[in-house]
């Protein structure tokens, strides 16, 4: 009997009835599968779509070079800040699997309209053959607003399925089991392999097909891909384990923020045990964490002194505090990947630009399509995820005793400084382009540069390396830091970084090609590369990236680690024991 009740989860995960699971049937490696081929296939769709859509507003729908980058960059913006909302969702009202049920079907209309705005003859413009769009026909009102439409119905979708999905797999293992704990330390670099793994196949086959074959296929395969990955997440349903919505994360924040300023001029008790907090067995009953007070941002815990007012915009708990600190202490953190998530912006659109403008040919009759090259910054993760996970991780762990070898800041800055190495060889390498066009008196032509695509090749393998310490790390740290009640709103905060990068893109791109046009001048970014100066733009891109990394330095020293909570589980429990055998010796002691 007493093994039975072992079996039982301790995180408050429970079945979608709502009632509490056993390790032995759900949860786990085999709940994860499920959720990690949803997510090869998903990222199949996803990639299969944005790798190439500059290419697509370029050629067929006759876009410019600064138009179509920014109508990426906002698109994929969109694609990443609407985790916010889809996050905010699924904590306060309809939980994460709901959520992510009802967001994958807006997802999947999102991509059939998709496709057939490429495919239907009357949904585009006629085809063009000028080099650089100048002279074709443009896209009609109505064609540009089904093709936007569709993307934007599709990054709706997107919104409840990012999160989600990530959080979900998280949740099938039980922090307070050791084997289970263990695992959960491996899952995020594994989420990032299946990630990266179903955008190889689109890097590679997809845009090929896109490119060779045409839009109708290249595009009703993704939708098919995410058809099918649907389809297996729900086929996972009966081995899933559920963590109930406890609540908006917003109002729980913003009533201890309006609580402190309330309660600017109240003084702190010298003796923290006197602000106001529930009891532990409320804690015990509800399966919640409680959160010792912290002197970190200390002024919030004014929020927590006792007045006549018992309000619960007047009046926070402890550990609602602590929440809160804990989601502000990341704010420094998230602000400081702004720059690199910048970068990451130019991988599906001046790269693959550049790509255009060089000898695709390999062999006598095989062109690689130039978004192929993204496919090198996927091969590079997967080899640097597994490197690291397998081997950097065990020699780390030797010196520093730490269960992930280095800090995930750590991590993080390693990251950082190889954006930095990056953009100064995406500047030498761009210069050297074009002094080869000069040399070859193709400037102002904008024909191909006779010099191979593969010249792109290390920045587009750097990115990959980049990504498995930063991306990796940016995720596990938001998801780690954040608290048990708001982890739903820690991931989005890794999916947002990436939406302001690409926001950010847009408007370096307009204002840097609008400054440098000023006074007669042509101009850093224009539709023919062979006369712009993307060197320029990248040299730029590295001395943002150098007072990036400055700035994360100050940030990274002064954040505080929040505690493993389940240690302090296991303080609350012996705490309870204690209370318990105090009240069993007074009961004990008073006379019958």
């Amino acid at each position: 009997m007493e093994g039975n009740i072992d079996d039982y989860t301790q995180d408050g995960t429970v079945d979608l009835k709502g009632n509490p699971v056993r390790r032995s049937k759900r949860g786990g490696w085999r709940a994860c599968s499920f959720v990690v081929a949803y997510e090869v296939f998903e990222r199949m769709a996803y990639h299969g779509i944005s790798s190439n859509l500059v290419l697509y507003l370029t050629n067929k729908l006759h876009q410019g070079t600064v138009k179509s980058a920014n109508n990426v960059t906002n698109w994929v913006g969109t694609i990443w800040v609407t985790p916010i909302v889809g996050a905010y969702v699924a904590d306060a009202h309809l939980g994460r699997y709901w959520t992510f049920a009802i967001a994958s079907c807006i997802y999947l209309m999102g991509m059939i309209v998709l496709t057939l705005s490429v495919s239907l003859p009357g949904l585009k413009p006629p085809a063009c053959k000028d080099i650089n769009s100048q002279d074709c026909k443009k896209a009609s009102t109505l064609q540009l607003g089904i093709f936007f439409a569709a993307l934007y119905t599709l990054a709706v979708g997107t919104g409840g399925t990012k999160p989600n999905i990530s959080t979900i797999g998280a949740d099938q293992f039980d922090e307070f089991e050791p084997k289970e704990k263990a695992h959960k330390l491996s899952f995020f670099n594994w989420w990032m392999f299946s990630i990266f793994f179903g955008a190889l196949f689109a890097n590679t086959v997809l845009v090929y097909i896109q490119d060779n074959v045409g839009w109708s296929l290249g595009y009703g395969l993704p939708t098919l891909g995410l058809a099918i990955s649907i389809a297996i997440f729900f086929a996972g349903t009966p081995f899933y384990r559920h963590k109930k919505p406890k609540g908006s994360p917003f109002t729980r924040m913003a009533k201890v923020i309006v609580a402190a300023i309330r309660k600017w001029n109240v003084p702190l008790p010298t003796d923290p045990k006197e602000l106001y907090e529930l009891d532990l067995e409320d804690y015990a009953q509800k399966g919640k964490y409680m959160i010792d007070s912290t002197q970190n941002l200390r002024f919030f815990n004014k929020a927590a002194v006792k007045t006549s007012s018992t309000n619960p915009w007047m009046l926070c708990s402890v550990t609602q505090i602590e929440e809160t600190k804990q989601m502000l202490a990341m704010i420094p953190i998230l602000v400081a990947t702004f720059v690199p998530s910048t970068m990451l912006a130019q991988i599906n659109t001046l790269f693959v630009k550049q790509g255009t403008t060089l000898d695709r040919a390999i062999g006598s009759s095989f062109k690689i399509p130039p978004a192929s090259l993204i496919g090198f910054v996927t091969l590079s993760m997967l080899i640097c995820v597994v490197l690291y996970d397998r081997y950097f991780v065990k020699i780390m762990r030797r010196w520093t005793k730490n269960p992930r070898g280095i800090t995930l800041l750590q991590r993080m800055g390693i990251g950082l400084v190889i954006h930095i190495i990056i953009m100064v060889i995406a500047s030498f390498t761009e210069r050297y382009r074009l002094s080869v066009a000069k040399d070859h008196s193709i400037v102002e032509k904008g024909q191909q540069v006779p010099l191979t695509i593969f010249v792109l090749l290390p920045q587009f393998v750097l990115m990959g390396t980049a990504d498995a310490f930063l991306e990796v790390a940016k995720i596990e740290f938001f998801y780690d830091q954040a608290p048990e009640n708001m982890k739903s709103l820690g991931t989005s905060y890794s999916m947002t970084t990436l939406g302001v990068g690409n926001f950010f893109s847009t408007f370096l791109l307009s204002t840097v090609s609008n400054i440098t046009k000023r006074h007669g001048h042509k101009g850093w970014i224009l539709n023919n590369l062979n006369v712009s100066h993307l060197d320029y733009y990248y040299a730029f891109f590295a001395i943002l990236n150098v007072l990036n990394f400055v700035f994360f330095l100050v940030v990274a020293k002064f954040y505080v680690y929040k505690a493993e909570v389940s240690d302090s589980m296991e303080v609350l429990t012996e705490e309870l024991k204690v209370m318990r055998s105090r009240a069993s010796a007074q009961e004990a002691t008073v006379p019958g």
